[in-house]
């Protein structure tokens, strides 16, 4: 009997904390803007231009001018592009991403969560989860499925979820920590 007792107590303790761990990932996608605190408040959707950020016409991949200074993570809704940028406002790295149906608004973010391993909304084991902001009530983050691929998401559900290679999204993962900007530009 004792070892069904301790069967049974170990499968709901692994539930409870998996509950938890739902719930704490759905309130931090969830925080009103105004409540975040001092550290996450610096966003400022404001920062950036909403026009198109200048392009070099002989290198598409290089950095847009005017997406800012330091050290940053460019994301290019129109381009659907990406780069890593060093404190020097070197490129690390640039790779491409597949977008989720719900676009971020152009501004300046903080990293506000990650989550090495969770479901995305469609359903689909995600790894590498770098989250900045929410629009139309979704929360806005990069991530890499699990399986590798970047599939387009059905256009009938709302995601937020910006896809990127396993390998990109483990350069994205070492990059992107807790407070790091991420400028979203056209």
């Amino acid at each position: 009997m004792a070892g069904s007792s301790s069967g049974i107590v170990a499968g709901l303790t692994v539930a409870a904390v998996a509950t938890v761990g739902f719930l704490a990932y759905q309130a931090s996608a969830t925080v009103p803007p105004g409540l975040e605190n001092s550290a996450r408040a610096s966003a400022s959707p404001a920062a950036v231009a909403t026009s198109k950020a200048p392009r070099d016409k002989k290198n598409p991949a290089a950095l847009p001018a005017a997406s800012g200074k330091g050290e940053r993570v460019v994301y290019s809704v129109d381009d659907d592009r990406v780069w890593l940028v060093a404190e020097n406002n070197k490129v690390n790295r640039t790779f491409k991403v597949t977008p989720g149906t719900v676009d971020p608004p152009t501004g300046t973010y903080p990293v506000t969560s990650r989550s090495n391993a969770i479901t995305g909304t469609d359903g689909t084991p995600i790894q590498h989860v770098v989250r900045f902001t929410n629009a139309d009530n979704v929360a806005i983050g990069f991530s890499a499925a699990v399986s590798g691929t970047t599939d387009a998401p059905d256009p009938t559900t709302k995601s937020g979820g910006i896809r990127e290679s396993i390998e990109d999204g483990a350069a994205m993962w070492e990059f992107a920590t807790i407070g790091q900007s991420i400028v979203v530009i056209r």
